[in-house]
């Protein structure tokens, strides 16, 4: 911190504040870190071409398009005869949708900026795209538990850990692609529940629960965690924080996770 202070006063900033300097040279890792993060994911597309690759994936992809192309009610009605021949597939009932509407809300985003774009180069770019939100959600989520150094490092580090990159490069699109976004989040926001006693924080982890249920499987790692983190506070008799969690938990979380969960 002290060499990039001097770096700061090198190049003429030295008139701002120290918390603003601090502020500054934060940003400025988080930014590089993020953009380490999706640039660290393109080497495929860079040696090879923008495709989609491995099985799951591609059938992410089509679904995706008919998502697109036809709405949201005859994509939940639609019988794939593609898939898991010779008895097809009902898709409504047997996904989880959350990858391919996070995909479709940003096409039409783009498409509604004048921005054109094919939905497969979306589907390419989704996930190290989430990479980069995934490193701003690990320094939020580290700097609550620690601090700032801390959060930093740990967005470092989350940037650049193989078994991420592994579920993230460019063309991978499948679920665990926008999923570790999404459950890092949840956890964010159920710290910050928990240390506020907030309802609204509350009602955000709900939403990002309920974003991670329709995204992945994985959501039961949050759905036991939780309640042991619930355990914990009550045994520790945090009454306050217990009564909006165990509120939220019964009347959000549990519903949420029945009714997007794939049959």
């Amino acid at each position: 911190m002290t060499k990039a202070r001097s770096i700061l006063d090198a190049i003429g900033l030295s008139s701002l504040s120290q918390a603003k300097k601090e502020t500054l040279i934060q940003m400025t890792i988080l930014s590089v870190a993020c953009i380490l993060a999706f640039s660290a994911r393109l080497f495929s597309v860079l040696r090879f071409e923008s495709v989609i690759h491995e099985f799951d994936p591609y059938f992410n992809y089509r679904t995706t398009k008919h998502l697109v192309e036809n709405g949201y009610y005859d994509f939940h009605n639609w019988f794939d005869d593609r898939a898991w021949y010779p008895l097809g597939r009902i898709i409504g009932g047997t996904i989880y949708p959350g990858l391919m509407v996070t995909a479709s809300c940003l096409f039409n985003f783009l498409n509604f900026l004048n921005i054109t774009i094919d939905i497969r180069n979306v589907c390419v770019f989704l996930a190290p795209l989430f990479s980069s939100f995934t490193v701003i959600v690990v320094y939020f989520l580290t700097k609550e538990v620690k601090n700032a150094g801390a959060g930093l490092v740990a967005a470092s580090m989350i940037a650049i850990v193989p078994g991420y990159i592994s579920r993230s490069v460019a063309g991978s699109y499948d679920n665990e692609g926008i999923a570790i976004f999404c459950m890092l989040l949840t956890y964010y926001l159920w710290i910050k529940a928990t240390k506020t006693g907030s309802i609204s924080w509350s009602l955000l982890c709900a939403l990002a629960y309920f974003y991670m249920v329709s995204s992945w499987g994985g959501y039961v790692f949050l759905i036991n965690l939780i309640p042991l983190h619930v355990l914990t506070l009550m045994i520790t008799d945090d009454s306050r924080t217990v009564s909006t969690l165990l509120t939220l938990l019964r009347t959000v979380l549990e519903p949420s996770s029945q009714c997007r969960s794939p049959l």
